[in-house]
């Protein structure tokens, strides 16, 4: 199997906004806002939304062993951790998946935090982080399509690097593999990705 990833140069999405203000803390039932503040609210979502560059990567890959601990992929390289294993466990095949918002954004929510105004520094990266989530959404959705053809499918949870014993340090992997730098996407040497509102995840490829 081929180890070039597939680059998306822009992932087209529209504002979650019902997620976007259960990030912010506003509950359906009891948080009432007034036309003011909704209008406002509404108006910083518009200007992070038009400041977001949604980009991705993604590669398929073959699954050669999984002993429980390491799990071999095609090109003789590995991961090692044994809750990986566990959620690859009836996977011949995985794909990593990697996308940014781009660092427009982020220079934004400096500017605004910088001029003491937190409120709309709040709401821009709340507008960024869960479009940066929905992208790996939607690339799972594009990649499912090419999937379908074949009676597969995309596990439904993803698991990425820093979480239970899938150490940080694996970025160094998924950057070098989903060539996260032609996406505009950094690596810092304590293993963090730049700009922030970038993420990265595994899942399995299921029959």
């Amino acid at each position: 199997m081929l180890q070039t990833p597939t680059i998306v140069e822009s992932i087209p999405l529209s504002p979650p906004l019902a997620a976007i203000y259960s990030r912010l803390g506003f509950k359906k039932r009891t948080t009432v806002l007034s036309s003011t503040e909704k209008r406002q609210t509404d108006q910083s979502i518009a200007r992070a939304t038009s400041l977001i560059a949604l980009r991705g990567s993604f590669l398929r890959l073959s699954i050669l062993d999984n002993d429980g601990r390491t799990i071999r992929f095609d090109g003789n390289w590995s991961f090692e951790s044994v809750k990986l294993a566990v959620f690859l466990g009836d996977c011949r095949e995985a794909a990593l998946l990697g996308a940014t918002a781009g660092s427009n954004i982020m220079d934004a929510i400096r500017n605004q935090t910088s001029q003491d105004d937190f409120a709309t520094a709040v709401v821009y990266d709340a507008t960024a982080s869960e479009m940066t989530d929905r992208a790996l959404d939607w690339l799972s959705d594009y990649i499912n399509r090419q999937l379908r053809r074949e009676g597969k499918h995309l596990s439904s949870r993803r698991f990425s690097a820093g979480y239970a014993d899938f150490a940080l340090e694996n970025q160094k992997i998924f950057h070098e593999k989903l060539s996260l730098a032609q996406i505009g996407v950094g690596l810092t040497e304590s293993f963090l990705l730049t700009p922030e509102k970038s993420v990265t995840a595994i899942s399995g490829i299921l029959p």
